[in-house]
């Protein structure tokens, strides 16, 4: 794996992964990179569960910054990676394009959805901030619409078989997982926005994964970031002939 010869130069550097300047990266998030503060929590709890040869998920690629550092450090077969802003999308391939990682990450504008009534698209609102752009307009903030095309989150679990999910949705986490079955998943790592959904919404974001039969990994869970591992004893008890839809083979 080698880096892109003749690319711009790297504006900032986390975990070995040079990040190209862009209209995103201002002084502060710059300086966040550098000192490995910049989505340290998920960082850390992504190398904590992603195993080598795994294949991981990743739903809100962001700046790119987190997949990247998962396909270097990691060693996994492959990263599946999904971003819904597509102003995001070319600096996310210039960062996987200085970094080599065209191979190992394979990016999508689309956003994953998890219900059986998928449309074809859905409303995106586009902020300044890439990090308040989001599915949900919960708030006063001027904000552009666009329309993103959507993924059956079904369809690639069928087709991509993700040992790892790794989602930064911004908001977004509570209706997919209402309708996401996550069998065959290994470890889940997830922020939380309770900011978007409340704290009874985060409450039941956890709860879905517990009865899901995830555990919290020790070390690499904070009120708004989880990364947990399945575990089949964590499971409550399922009735006598009411099935398990949403369990792990």
């Amino acid at each position: 794996m080698t880096e892109a010869r003749g690319a711009a130069p790297a504006a900032a550097k986390c975990h070995g992964i040079n990040v190209p300047q862009s209209p995103f990266l201002n002084e502060t998030r710059i300086q966040r990179i550098n000192a490995g503060r910049y989505e340290r929590q998920e960082i850390d709890g992504a190398l904590a569960v992603v195993r080598p040869g795994d294949r991981v998920l990743e739903m809100g690629a962001g700046l790119g910054l987190v997949g990247a550092i998962v396909a270097k450090k990691a060693a996994p077969e492959a990263v599946l990676s999904f971003e819904a802003n597509p102003n995001l999308i070319p600096h996310i391939r210039a960062l996987y394009a200085l970094n080599g990682l065209q191979e190992k990450i394979t990016l999508r504008n689309q956003v994953v959805i998890s219900a059986p009534d998928r449309p074809e698209t859905l409303p995106f609102h586009l902020r300044n901030s890439f990090l308040g752009s989001s599915l949900i307009d919960s708030d006063m903030r001027e904000t552009t619409e666009v329309q993103v095309p959507t993924a059956s989150f079904d369809d690639i679990r069928r087709s991509f078989k993700p040992d790892v999910l790794l989602m930064d949705i911004e908001g977004g986490e509570l209706e997919f997982l209402r309708h996401a079955a996550l069998d065959g998943l290994r470890a889940v790592v997830m922020e939380f926005h309770p900011e978007a959904y409340g704290r009874e919404g985060m409450r039941e974001c956890k709860r879905i994964l517990e009865r899901a039969g995830f555990r919290k990994s020790p070390g690499h869970c904070t009120r708004q970031v989880w990364a947990c591992t399945f575990d089949p004893a964590e499971r409550p008890p399922v009735p006598e002939g009411a099935g398990r839809p949403r369990s792990r083979p």
